[in-house]
């Protein structure tokens, strides 16, 4: 197989993985993610850790958060791979519950950075944030 089609691949699993977080499941999402360091997470809630104990402390609780997931969505914008490292940028969005609250929109823009580890890629850095208001110039 491919670079390319092994790792789009990766990327169904990475949408199959939000959509059970949004339901508060984290299982599928913490077996996309290497357990060797250097791993790194800079969260869209405010935690920026290093290391996969601590990476994993921090998906369970979000995943704890997140309840009622619907209509979830993984736009990657870009996409590349080059030997053995790969990265997506996109946009994670559902409709979701958080803490018990009502259900509202969840729009968190996100980078990942993958590494091929025995023959299978695995997330390595993940970078997610609320975008801010875009205030670029009129075209």
């Amino acid at each position: 197989m491919s670079d390319v089609a092994d790792f789009q691949q990766t990327i169904q699993r990475q949408r199959d993985a939000d959509e059970a977080m949004y339901r508060g499941d984290p299982e599928p999402f913490l077996a996309l993610w290497s357990h060797r360091d250097p791993v790194s997470l800079f969260g869209a809630w405010g935690p920026c850790r290093t290391e996969w104990d601590e990476l994993d402390r921090m998906f369970r609780w979000v995943a704890g958060r997140m309840s009622d997931g619907r209509n979830p969505a993984f736009d990657v914008e870009v996409a590349d791979v080059s030997g053995d490292l790969g990265y997506t940028v996109g946009y994670e969005r559902a409709e979701l519950s958080i803490d018990g609250g009502p259900i509202r929109p969840w729009r968190v823009r996100v980078t990942h950075v993958y590494r091929r580890e025995d023959g299978q890629w695995r997330l390595v850095h993940r970078h997610g944030d609320f975008a801010p208001q875009d205030e670029s110039p009129p075209d």
